[in-house]
């Protein structure tokens, strides 16, 4: 979907309030004018609207457990069990991509952070987890694991998807956002048009996993983008790896050379023609460990 936009809508800050789901949708908060989830499987998840229509919600304000859609009769009751499927699905692939996800909160007498009357936009949420369960009537449920993140993200105007050899530019200083701790503020889509470019398969080993979701991987930033390196969240300082190659070169089990072979184990570095990897950044992290 085109014109899908992850993070925050120009012009609606957090707090912003609507009398009714037309309302949400013209300001494009959330499009769907019945569907709780709005998104895609191939996309993800952008926004999601909560409102008590599933007796195993839980909303404590920062966590929220969210019941996915599906198995409900026309008065609400579940009768069927859910699938990971169309919004269920899309919820999920937000999760495996780190993608920010709206939550609106309808009117809910029962849930003390829920306006009391219409829709209010609460800001961005990560989903942290999924699984699912035997819920309260008795059916199987998909659950979702939803955690506040900071409000400061900028906007992300999500045009075309781009050409996999024209990587994003990314950004030579990540925004940080402070709440309790210092957080790096990094590009969801740099991460994943890179993960892209490898097929989501690791430089290193060239595992790919496939989860329920779809193939996993992680990008991997060569000079950590965090304090006292304040590495870029760019293209050239980035690697799609898997999480153990992620975890160790992190940790400095390996480091890569100039040549991109990799020093502490066997191997090279297995780049694509058109990713450029910055021999700068190779060797901060070869300096960091030696």
């Amino acid at each position: 979907m085109a014109d899908r936009i992850f993070g925050e809508i120009e012009g609606v800050p957090i707090g912003s309030t609507f009398n009714t789901r037309k309302e949400a949708a013209a300001a494009g908060i959330h499009k769907p004018l019945q569907a709780g989830i709005s998104g895609s499987k191939d996309d993800g998840s952008d926004s999601i609207v909560i409102s008590g229509g599933y007796e195993d919600d839980s909303d404590t304000g920062d966590i929220i457990i969210y019941t996915g859609e599906g198995g409900q009769n026309d008065k609400g009751r579940q009768v069927a069990d859910q699938q990971l499927v169309r919004g269920n699905l899309a919820l999920a692939k937000s999760e495996i991509d780190g993608l920010p996800v709206r939550v609106i909160r309808g009117a809910d007498i029962k849930n003390p952070y829920a306006p009391e009357t219409g829709y209010r936009y609460d800001g961005l949420y990560l989903v942290d987890s999924h699984w699912h369960e035997i819920g309260k009537s008795g059916f199987l449920v998909y659950r979702f694991k939803l955690i506040k993140i900071d409000s400061t993200l900028p906007p992300n105007k999500l045009a075309k998807e781009l050409d996999l050899i024209s990587l994003p530019t990314g950004s030579d200083n990540p925004k940080r956002a402070t709440a309790t701790s210092q957080r790096i503020i990094r590009d969801s889509k740099l991460g994943k048009e890179i993960k892209k470019l490898y097929h989501h398969k690791c430089q290193v080993c060239s595992i790919e996993i496939n989860t329920n979701a779809g193939p996993y991987a992680e990008a991997a930033h060569i000079k950590p983008v965090g304090k006292p390196h304040n590495g870029p969240d760019r293209p050239d300082n980035l690697l799609c790896l898997c999480p153990n190659h992620h975890l160790m070169l992190d940790k400095g089990v390996y480091m890569i050379a100039d040549d991109l072979s990799l020093v502490g184990i066997e191997g090279s570095l297995n780049k694509h023609v058109d990713h450029e990897i910055s021999i700068e950044h190779i060797r901060y992290h070869r300096e960091m460990f030696n």
